[in-house]
């Protein structure tokens, strides 16, 4: 299935794109996705920590992903 992919920030930078499709297994978990994603985009390895979003709400690892779905890489934020 395909997935509409959302990057932000700096995995903008390692996806060059803000937005893509990415072709996935039915019914992949979350961190079956990390996964996808760290093989397609090995520079993600150099961000300690991201958050996934689905559909505009934060992610765990057990969520399955299902056609239709917006995921959101989104990685940590600082500022002050």
């Amino acid at each position: 299935m395909n997935i509409k992919t959302l990057f932000f920030g700096i995995t903008t930078d390692f996806a060059g794109a803000s937005e893509l499709q990415i072709v996935v297994e039915e019914n992949i978990s979350i961190k079956d996705f990390k996964y996808v994603l760290k093989e397609r985009f090995n520079q993600l390895e150099n961000v300690n920590t991201y958050a996934i979003a689905v559909n505009e709400a934060y992610a765990t690892d057990d969520v399955i992903i299902k056609t239709g779905d917006v995921v959101a890489v989104i990685p940590p934020v600082s500022g002050g």
